[in-house]
């Protein structure tokens, strides 16, 4: 009689490895449907929009239709669960009283969007938690004093005319449409790489050629759909993928920007100058506080940090910026009779803009609210999340466990009709301060707030001020009609194929 193969001495330990196997796949389905239960049982007492038991609400998420957002906050009010696959779900809130719970917790950053920028980024103030991040943040809030800001405008307002000076090329006297926002990209990053690095670049001039350009809106793309495909948060599938092997080359070109920056301004250090020589400037920049920073902690501030952090400033410093100036712009090209009358107020301060101070900058009410406006209706940064630490009670009763991840939709609370009257209307009028003390003092966070509000905000202001206050002194700015914008939410809400305005010049007096 035949032996069964089983019997043969090959044959026993390939039966046992797939048995193994078995047990070990069969244990994780029953892990991974028990999460679902769990899940589907903690977020019971939050009614959701329609989705697919598969694929959750990732075509929802897909789509970048900022509308479809506001129709679910309308729906839905205070809060809703959204589900990424069968097995994820986050908790989206947009009510002021949430926000205000949520905020003044300290829970740590969730790690699901910022786990897949860490490898481009590092560990800065954007994605670290803990004892460290408080530790970076006390040693880099140096650098935001306002003393060193005031230093800035004369830098910001040179970028700012270098663009300027480019569009009297393209329009002369005469009405141009022009698309924009690649100009205003590359001039934000003129200033940041000035202001933050001392930096000299010719990237208004190299144009949309600009490799470090290019590479963070391709990175920002790549970031934006691995997250909402579920198949794609297994490191090992997605460095095997096209996009992770692109990922992994972009990722090269921002660190090469990076290490160069750094070594630029080290050299002179290592050729024997002493780091108190910078003091001979007429002010410390973002990197010489850095540099000071690792000097002082050694320690506990290493080379990975400081990279991590000038990675951070540079990619962010320069990318809000430049589409809240571009959204700025757009919105006052929409509403002619705002735009006018923030130009009649920077006039009657500035004169023809020939000179331009930190506290004239003050005196813009108008343009402030203009601004503030812009933020409401088109945050930059439309979420911020969080996992819970510890279960957590909203103001109604309603509860959530820990371990969930909640993200404060900014888009959803600012676009809120139970918060705001006429959300989708531009109305400067809303931030006057008698309208500003009524309203609830969590229903405006573009920078958000508590401790890990954006230390870039002050900043962020000063550069918005300095741009718009030029821009409107030399040009007057409509909408070309006929090419509106387009959102694109990749992580900061851009414009997917530019802002193109027409574009006149003042003639000079």
């Amino acid at each position: 009689m035949e032996a069964s193969w089983l019997e043969t001495r090959w044959a026993r330990p390939l039966y046992l490895a797939f048995v193994f196997c078995l047990a070990l796949g069969l244990l994780q389905a029953i892990k991974l449907y028990l999460r679902r239960q769990r899940l589907l049982r903690d977020l019971r007492p939050f009614p959701a929009p329609p989705t697919h038991w598969f694929y959750g609400h990732q075509k929802f998420l897909q789509e970048d239709k900022m509308e479809k957002l506001e129709e679910t906050v309308e729906k839905y009010p205070c809060a809703f669960p959204c589900w990424v696959g069968p097995f994820q779900a986050f908790f989206f809130i947009y009510d002021p009283d949430y926000a205000k719970t949520f905020l003044s917790r300290t829970d740590p950053k969730s790690q699901y969007p910022y786990r897949f920028m860490t490898p481009c980024l590092g560990k800065g103030l954007l994605n670290l938690d803990g004892p460290k991040w408080f530790q970076h943040r006390r040693l880099l809030t140096p650098g935001f004093h306002c003393d060193i800001l005031k230093t800035y405008v004369d830098m910001m307002a040179h970028s700012v005319n270098t663009m300027l000076d480019k569009w009297e090329k393209i329009c002369s006297t005469q009405d141009t449409a022009v698309e924009v926002f690649e100009h205003i990209n590359l001039m934000a990053l003129d200033i940041i790489m000035k202001c933050a690095f001392s930096r000299e670049t010719n990237c208004q001039i190299n144009g949309s050629l600009d490799p470090y350009v290019k590479a963070t809106v391709e990175l920002r793309k790549i970031i934006f759909y691995r997250m909402y495909n579920f198949w794609h948060h297994h490191d090992i599938i997605f460095k095997f993928s096209p996009n992770g092997h692109l990922f992994q080359e972009l990722s090269k070109v921002l660190h090469q920007h990076t290490e160069k920056v750094i070594q630029d301004r080290k050299k002179p250090l290592k050729a024997g100058m002493k780091q108190d020589n910078t003091q001979k400037k007429k002010y410390q920049d973002f990197l010489d506080i850095i540099l000071s920073a690792q000097a002082e902690n050694e320690d506990s501030f290493s080379n990975a940090d400081l990279r991590s952090e000038v990675n951070t400033f540079m990619l962010a410093g320069h990318d809000t910026s430049a589409v809240s100036l571009s959204w700025l712009l757009y919105c006052l090209a929409l509403n002619p009779e705002h735009q006018e009358r923030c130009r009649e107020e920077i006039r009657s301060i500035l004169g023809d803009g020939s000179s331009i101070t930190w506290d004239q900058l003050g005196e813009m009410s108008y343009t402030t609210m203009c601004i503030k406006e812009m933020f409401r209706l088109i945050p930059p940064v439309t979420s911020i999340s969080r996992e819970l630490s510890k279960p957590l009670t909203f103001s109604d009763g309603r509860s959530l466990p820990a371990g969930i991840t909640v993200v404060l939709s900014i888009w959803g609370l600012h676009h809120n009709p139970a918060v705001w009257k006429s959300p989708k209307i531009f109305d400067p009028l809303r931030f006057t301060k008698e309208n500003s003390d009524q309203r609830h003092p969590y229903a405006f966070l573009p920078f958000s707030s508590g401790p890990r509000n954006c230390i870039g905000e002050q900043f962020a202001m000063l550069e918005l001020k300095v741009a718009i206050a030029l821009i409107l002194l030399h040009f007057k700015v409509t909408p070309d009609l006929t090419r509106p914008p387009v959102f694109s939410n990749h992580i900061i809400l851009k414009p997917k194929h530019g802002i193109h305005l027409h574009l006149k010049k003042f003639p000079k007096c």
